[in-house]
């Protein structure tokens, strides 16, 4: 047979086959006919009775990507202001949070300042950034702006402005004037909004913001690897809608981080090397060109602030503690017009939106937050998108004094008091017989330990569940840096050096700076700075706060950058070498029977990776053999002082 004929007779045999399979089905329909189905082709909901109309929107921008806008009105809304927020984190999410005929029901995820936002009569929209979830193109993790990073013409800045641009014209219900807030990564789009901001743009709220991932927010602090957020950076990047998972494999964090070895190696067992921001933050351990170019601090101190911004931080931010208070030093000196405002309250990462009358075991006799929403946010936000010229002008510094628990009403940050009063930078010395005095030691000697990287000093107790299952212990991830730091002053790998017994009120408004003299028999080392308020023995008003150890201020540096930030090198085995960097900022009060502690140790576990204390040119392919225990020496006392600076306020005579 030819090829040909062949052919044919396949074609044939199909037919025949195709047709006896139609025949057979003809018949199968006529034995079981369908029953009618009772479903709508298309099911319609009424709204009517809605307080609220919802528009899902794609707005075009310049390159011709669209973005997925949610439109949330309050039914019925006239010369309405918008308030607008870019994430990445679903816009459909965010505005969904319940199936409710109320707009505050459907918001309540996200926007627990419902108070604020529906009461005030606000348009609420929110845009799902480009390249996550419904939104075109691609997503990188804070996209860098036009120039070095970026050749592209476009960026968040740009998506920012273009979306204020449709929002301001395309809205007949609203006055044209827009606002932008948002918390975290949602906090660093507003900072990004502000670079050559769009005409309609009147104010911005950048909360816990993002700011600089290498320095102290995000990523690394002080060059200190943050691996907790290994399953961030997994979740957020390896899929557009977030859908790979992060595994977990032990009840306990620190079992896992511990076996895996290196923050690299267990990062390549869970898959990130497909990723492209973990090969970026790979490739760049130190604080070079690509992390300087994206410090939003230092981009917008190029330029006078021209939109009314507030910037609100967080006393125990476990996530951006660093962001809104480096934005703050860098944008005011130039603000000639004042429209820069800052608040800061005693809440964790995104406090400022949720109930706020305690932090743990901590107690503040009055909802902090909702003083936040009510009395400043509000009045802000009405000023200046309604034209509100009857709402209350803010104080250009609100910050609540911990430890008096007071609003504190500013004219500047940092300052003690609104006027009459000044900061001394004092001295706290460390002493023998891990003492901490006012006054230096006059013999010089030192007090040691031993670092095992095999031990690490945990950052909380343990177990230390993953993130998602913190509540197993009802000691949540977010307010961590509140927790009793008794466990950790009782380890042999911790030091303690204790003040006498306050007899009088002091009080720090600032950044504290570690002045540590140190050696290591390594050569390398990490060094953990904590300044602690002890409670007294017995607290009667609070029993389960006696001899409680509050952390005010914290922060980690790593050793390797004693000399500067763009370049790690050695350190000397087994000498003394002075080594300083600033801690969060704190505004607090050490009351009468208190006594100021600070801690120190070389490991903060499995918050940030663990040094191997052997220099190795990269931390993140430090292999098992690295891993070295290390004798720790803090000195003090004539020629080696070791101290921690505090920002002490003195009031006028």
């Amino acid at each position: 047979m030819t090829t040909f004929n062949f052919k044919l007779a396949l074609l044939a045999s199909i037919f025949v086959i195709s047709q006896a399979s139609l025949a057979q089905t003809d018949t199968v329909k006529a034995q079981y006919p369908a029953y009618p189905s009772e479903t709508p082709a298309n099911f319609e909901p009424p709204t009517d009775y809605f307080d609220y109309v919802k528009r899902v929107v794609a707005i075009p921008m310049r390159d011709g990507v669209k973005l997925n806008t949610v439109i949330v009105l309050p039914k019925g809304a006239k010369n309405a202001p918008i308030l607008l927020t870019r994430t990445p984190y679903s816009a459909g999410e965010l505005t969904g949070h319940a199936e409710s005929p109320h707009m505050a029901s459907i918001l309540q995820g996200y926007d627990n300042a419902t108070d604020v936002i529906v009461d005030g009569g606000y348009i609420r929209v929110i845009q799902d950034v480009r390249g996550k979830y419904d939104s075109e193109g691609d997503y990188v993790m804070n996209r860098p702006l036009h120039g070095v990073l970026n050749p592209t013409p476009v960026d968040d800045s740009t998506d920012a402005w273009d979306t204020i641009d449709w929002l301001s014209k395309n809205i007949p219900e609203s006055n044209g004037k827009v606002g932008i807030i948002g918390i975290s990564y949602d906090g660093y789009l507003p900072l990004v909004s502000l670079i050559k901001p769009h005409p309609a743009l009147k104010v911005a709220v950048p909360m816990n913001p993002m700011v600089d991932g290498w320095r102290g927010d995000d990523w690394f602090h002080n060059g200190a690897f943050r691996q907790i957020n290994l399953s961030y950076i997994l979740e957020q990047v390896a899929t557009r809608k977030n859908e790979a998972k992060w595994i977990t494999s032990h009840f306990d964090d620190y079992d896992m981080f511990i076996r895996a070895g290196s923050a690299g190696e267990l990062a390549h067992q869970r898959g990130l090397d497909q990723i492209g921001f973990w090969q970026k933050i790979i490739q760049h351990p130190s604080y070079d060109q690509f992390w300087r170019e994206q410090a939003m601090d230092q981009i917008l101190a190029k330029q006078p602030l021209t939109v009314p911004t507030l910037l609100v931080h967080s006393l125990w931010d476990a996530e951006d503690i660093y962001g809104a208070i480096a934005v703050y030093k860098a944008v005011k000196p130039k603000d000639s017009n004042n429209n820069l405002f800052l608040v800061m309250g005693p809440w964790v990462h995104g406090g400022g939106i949720q109930e706020g009358s305690s932090l743990g075991a901590l107690h503040f006799s009055s909802d902090t937050a909702l003083h936040f929403r009510q009395e400043i946010l509000r009045p802000f936000l009405d000023r200046y998108l309604k034209d509100d010229k009857t709402s209350a002008q803010i104080p250009a510094v609100s910050a609540f004094e911990t430890g008096t628990n007071k609003w504190r009403s500013l004219n500047s940050w940092p300052s003690g008091c609104a006027s009459g009063c000044t900061i001394k930078p004092t001295a706290l010395h460390l002493t023998p017989d891990q003492k901490a005095s006012f006054k230096a030691a006059t013999a010089a000697g030192f007090e040691e330990y031993v670092s095992d990287p095999a031990k690490p000093v945990p950052f909380r107790s343990r177990p230390i569940p993953p993130n998602g299952y913190d509540e197993l212990k009802g000691q949540t991830w977010p307010r961590w840096l509140a927790d009793d730091q008794r466990e950790a002053s009782g380890r042999t790998d911790v030091l303690t050096f204790t003040t006498d017994v306050l007899i009088a009120p002091l009080k720090i408004s600032g950044e504290p700076v570690a002045h540590l003299i140190a050696s290591t028999s390594g050569t390398d080392s990490d060094w953990v700075v904590k300044v602690i308020d002890l409670y007294p023995d017995e607290v009667a008003s609070q029993p389960a706060m006696g001899g409680y150890q509050l952390m005010i201020s914290a922060d980690i540096f790593r050793g390797r950058y004693r000399e500067g930030f763009e370049a790690a090198k050695p350190i000397a085995a087994n000498k003394a070498l002075p080594f300083t960097f600033a801690l969060p900022t704190a505004n607090h009060v050490f009351l009468p029977g208190h006594r100021i502690m600070v801690q120190i140790q070389s490991s903060w576990f499995p918050l940030y990776d663990r040094n191997p204390q052997t220099f190795v040119p990269n931390i993140f392919l430090a292999k098992a053999g690295d891993y070295k225990k290390a004798t720790q020496r803090i000195y003090y006392g004539a020629g080696s002082d070791s101290y921690v600076e505090l920002p002490i306020v003195e009031m006028g005579k």
